[in-house]
């Protein structure tokens, strides 16, 4: 696992699993669905360090602090600003917000892509600004223990050429 910024160059294709909310857990269905991928993307409540070995033996983790998360963690920042194939990715666990909407994000910060979690619900929200820029607010959902009637989920970001896309993809 790797702290500070993290480039990759903005040609080609690169593929980066999302992923937030494991409290503890890694369910093997993980494995499978981050096969290939260039990096994973932790967005918090990681829940101790076995988790964050358990994705590294996948592929590089860059992962951040939620709030079940020991803050003084080396391993994990508060944020985490990546620019992945041309295309700006900030990483938070979104609970910094006093009210966590992914509209709140993208006014807070700038970058292209906005990974959060801490809701435990999948979502992506997609904010077109006036020069016809869209960015892009994504929660993966929970990875972890269900909780909330919530069926477990990570997501794909893929960056073709400095085009940013994103599925959710169902752990149940």
């Amino acid at each position: 696992m790797r702290s500070g910024k993290r480039s990759i160059p903005p040609t080609g294709k690169v593929v980066v699993g999302l992923i937030a909310d494991t409290h503890g857990l890694i369910r093997p269905a993980v494995a499978r669905v981050f096969a290939g991928v260039d990096l994973i993307i932790h967005a918090g409540d990681v829940g101790g360090r076995a988790v964050l070995d358990a994705l590294s033996r996948i592929a590089p983790v860059e992962a951040v602090y939620g709030n079940v998360d020991d803050p003084q963690d080396p391993a994990l920042a508060r944020e985490r600003v990546l620019t992945l194939g041309g295309v700006t990715v900030h990483v938070s666990h979104g609970h910094e917000l006093e009210r966590l909407t992914p509209e709140r994000l993208l006014v807070r910060y700038s970058s292209d892509v906005l990974i959060f979690g801490h809701t435990h619900r999948a979502l992506i929200v997609r904010d077109v600004d006036l020069a016809s820029t869209a960015r892009l607010a994504v929660n993966p959902g929970a990875a972890g223990p269900r909780r909330f009637d919530l069926a477990p989920s990570v997501a794909r970001l893929t960056i073709v050429n400095g085009c940013p896309d994103v599925e959710i993809i169902s752990l149940a």
